[in-house]
C-alpha cells in the first residue's frame, strides 16, 4: 500500500477504521492470554487507536509503529500526554509512560527492537494489506518477533467481489496459510457485524463477519 494513501486519509479526516472506545473484542479476549504484567505488546499500524491507552491501563508496555506524523499526535493529545521525542535508524520515537510509538515503517522494524515483545495485538495491519503485502508483512516483520510471541489478530471476511479494499477481506484459510508454518493459530470468535456496520452497508456488502484468533509463535 502506498504510504501517500494513508497520509492522504489522515489528512482528510478519512479514518472511519478509527473507534471511539477500546475494542470490545480485546477487551473479551485479551485476559486468556495470561500476559505478566510489564508484557511488551508490538502493535503495527497502530494509528491513534484507544486500544493503546487500554493496554497500557492494563499494565503492558506498548510498542507501536505508525506512519503518519498526525495520528501520533493526535493520540497523545487526546491522552493529555507529553511524550519525549528522539530519532534513531526506525524513525521517530515518542515516549510517554508505557506508550512508545515509533513513527516510520513498520517494515523497516528488526529482531533488536522486537526483541523484548512478548505479545502481538493486530486489528487494524494485516487487513489494511493488499494480498502481496500481506505476504510479505507476515514472512517479514513477524518473522522477527521472538519464539513465545502471543497475541490476538482481528479479521474481516467479507464477498471480496462486493467491495474493494481496504480493509480487505483475509479469510481463515489465508491466516492459517500465511501463519501456519510458524505460528499456532486458534480461532476464538466469529461474529456478524453486518448490522453494524452501515458504511458496508451502503457499499452493497451482503455478509460481514470479524474473527478474533489466538496466536503464538514456535520457538525457534
Amino acid at each position: 500500500m502506498d504510504p501517500d494513501f494513508w497520509h492522504q486519509r489522515w489528512r482528510e479526516n478519512r479514518i472511519g477504521f478509527h473507534q471511539d472506545k477500546p475494542m470490545p473484542l480485546l477487551l473479551e479476549h485479551w485476559p486468556s492470554l495470561q500476559l505478566a504484567r510489564g508484557s511488551r505488546v508490538f502493535v503495527p499500524l497502530a494509528g491513534k487507536s484507544n486500544d493503546l491507552a487500554w493496554l497500557a491501563s492494563q499494565g503492558h508496555r506498548v510498542l507501536g509503529v505508525e506512519l503518519s506524523q498526525l495520528a501520533i499526535d493526535q493520540f497523545f493529545a487526546e491522552h493529555d500526554l507529553a511524550p519525549r521525542i528522539h530519532e534513531s535508524a526506525y524513525g521517530r520515537h515518542h515516549v510517554a509512560g508505557d506508550i512508545e510509538l515509533v513513527c516510520g515503517n513498520a517494515f523497516a522494524l528488526d529482531a533488536t527492537i522486537l526483541a523484548d515483545c512478548s505479545a502481538l495485538y493486530d486489528r487494524a495491519a494485516l487487513i489494511a494489506l493488499p494480498p502481496d503485502l500481506r505476504q510479505r508483512y507476515v514472512r517479514e516483520l513477524h518473522a522477527r518477533l521472538p519464539g513465545g510471541c502471543r497475541g490476538l489478530l482481528i479479521t474481516l471476511e467479507y464477498p471480496p467481489h462486493e467491495k474493494q479494499g481496504p480493509p480487505f477481506t483475509v479469510p481463515e484459510s489465508e491466516v492459517r496459510e500465511l501463519y501456519g508454518r510458524d505460528w499456532t493459530v486458534a480461532t476464538l470468535e466469529r461474529r456478524d457485524i453486518l448490522a453494524q456496520q452501515p458504511g458496508f452497508v451502503a457499499e452493497g456488502v451482503s455478509a460481514l463477519e470479524t474473527v478474533v484468533y489466538r496466536m503464538e509463535r514456535r520457538a525457534g
